[in-house]
């Protein structure tokens, strides 16, 4: 029996010819990640190990963007410990404010992530980093802890759900969409600790911010990681961003998977998840009149360049609504340096829109965008649990850029299309 491109990965990085899943291995790391909610405890556990040094300099990366800038005293004293960790142990990637970004976008953007790498990250949506054929996946800050210290970590080998996109998707529909329908197919644990591994003919179709997006939300169907076969617009990414080797792995044809999706991405409309789970989805016709209050684009999932064109796209001559407030997160510094330099900030300023330096903070409910009791968010981050962005008895509609964008205009959940004739 051959094997699928995760099992590849890790066996690759485990030093074996073959591994099955089900099987326990040990695999070495080419990235371990933190950010400044879950590296503290790592940290922390580092040292009452009695660790003294990491495993290397250049394979670690800390970036505080979750209350950064820093929300209140707490927050200030995490990121405190991480820049003087960093300091200590002289670790090479530190990104803080000023050349700081949300953290999945900004790994891929430094070059850190390439083709057939293994990371992990004490996040969950390290997820994201399949977008380049690497298997990436999120792990506990003990975890880190000891990876910071061995480069090396346990892994059950995943089994695998194998997706295939054919054609291309329509007018306003992009990754986030083609994701949400994914997820409101399979619902939140329709992968449960398997990979979700994407092929066909219609990822020639998605662009490198579509896939990102894509492998950013395994996590929300409860997959172990997500992974794309890297092509040639994956290694012309990768050529842009990075020195590095890329080592691409392609699924075996007699590969064994748990079961086979077939999307046709023509056939996927611009969709919506309703409060509390990503899985439950409906397509924007099927939407109704719901009044929102606040409108966040940005973050891990969709704080992308494309995402922002998109977003201003639709807000280009229009007003956000008196009763809304619209809030724009650009993902990265160079993201945001990009938009800047192409006017996009000034349209969305213009439209009655904020526009933020990097930060999570809204999309946990940390800081910079937190709902009051009985409001309502479109957002374009990935999760919209109880309580997620704020009280408990507040709800989150996931969507993409250009359908929050209208949604900022009109006031309600809307179609670009009711704005863009």
């Amino acid at each position: 029996m051959g094997m699928t491109m995760t099992q590849k990965v890790l066996a690759a990085h485990a030093g074996l010819d073959k591994v099955h899943s089900g099987q326990m291995i040990m695999a070495k790391l080419d990235l371990v990640l933190g950010n400044d909610i879950t590296a503290p405890i790592a940290i922390e556990e580092f040292e009452k190990a009695g660790m003294v040094t990491v495993f290397d300099k250049s394979k670690i990366a800390l970036v505080p963007d979750h209350f950064a800038p820093n929300k209140d005293i707490k927050s200030a004293e995490n990121c405190k410990l991480l820049r003087e960790f960093s300091r200590e142990m002289d670790i090479e990637n530190y990104f803080e404010i000023g050349q700081m970004g949300i953290e999945h976008a900004l790994i891929p953007e430094k070059g850190l992530a390439v083709p057939g790498d293994v990371i992990i990250g004490a996040d969950s949506h390290t997820c994201t980093y399949g977008a380049l054929g690497a298997f990436s996946t999120g792990v506990g800050s003990t975890d880190m802890a000891v990876a910071m210290a061995t480069g090396e970590a346990w892994f059950k080998v995943p089994e695998a759900v194998k997706i295939v996109l054919r054609g291309k998707m329509g007018k306003w529909v992009s990754g986030k969409d083609v994701i949400l329908h994914i997820i409101g197919m399979i619902g939140v644990d329709g992968a449960l600790y398997q990979s979700m591994e994407y092929c066909g003919e219609g990822v020639a179709n998605l662009s490198m911010d579509d896939r990102f997006t894509i492998a950013n939300m395994a996590i929300e169907a409860g997959a172990k990681n997500g992974i794309f076969e890297a092509d040639d617009r994956t290694l012309k990414y990768v050529s842009e961003h990075s020195k590095r080797v890329p080592v691409v792995f392609k699924a075996d044809k007699d590969a064994k998977y748990s079961r086979v999706i077939e999307i046709d991405l023509a056939a996927v409309k611009p969709t919506v998840a309703f409060p509390h789970l990503p899985e439950n989805t409906r397509s924007i016709d099927e939407i109704g009149d719901i009044r929102i209050d606040q409108v966040v684009i940005g973050s891990c999932t969709n704080g992308r360049l494309e995402d922002l064109r998109m977003a201003a796209k639709v807000l280009k001559g229009n007003k956000v609504d008196q009763d809304v407030r619209a809030i724009i997160f650009p993902a990265t510094q160079r993201i945001y340096l990009q938009a800047m330099r192409e006017g996009l900030l000034e349209i969305f300023i213009e439209a009655g829109a904020a526009v933020s330096t990097p930060t999570c903070g809204p999309c946990l409910g940390g800081h910079m965008g937190i709902l009051a009791k009985g409001e309502k968010a479109v957002s374009t981050t990935n999760r919209n649990f109880v309580g997620r962005m704020g009280h408990t008895e507040s709800e989150i509609y996931l969507a993409s850029p250009a359908v929050a964008a209208a949604s900022a205009i009109t006031g309600k959940i809307s179609s670009p299309e009711e704005v863009i004739k």
